[in-house]
């Protein structure tokens, strides 16, 4: 189970990651790397979704021992939202293209638990 937690913290800490990475670049609105309009949706919808929540939890419950069904239930909400900012990043990729990187990671690392689900299942 050390495995499982150690997984779950570091997708904690890569959602941390991304939610100061988002942030930092909207408050630079002079950045060229990113249209505001459309980094502030990505912002409103990581609120939305209550990312900083559920990373805190993820961190809170996984640091001493394993929870099973709860961290499940956090990385199902976790994936509902990230599979909506992703949907939303494909639409305005031009504008967004940097972010995919992040995605990718936190998608991956989320799909982790989904696949160990289905094999305890099965």
């Amino acid at each position: 189970m050390k495995f499982e937690m150690q997984k779950a913290i570091l997708l904690a800490e890569n959602i941390h990651d991304f939610i100061k990475y988002v942030q930092k670049n909207h408050e630079h609105k002079n950045s060229f790397r990113f249209q505001p309009d459309k980094l502030y949706q990505v912002k409103l919808l990581i609120e939305e979704y209550k990312f900083q929540i559920i990373a805190d939890e993820l961190l809170r419950i996984n640091q001493y021992s394993w929870d099973e069904k709860y961290t499940h239930y956090l990385v199902d909400h976790f994936s509902k939202g990230l599979e909506i900012i992703n949907e939303y990043v494909q639409k305005n990729y031009e504008d967004l293209f940097l972010i995919t990187s992040r995605l990718y990671i936190l998608k991956d690392l989320s799909q982790t638990f989904t696949k160990m689900e289905r094999e305890a299942f099965s």
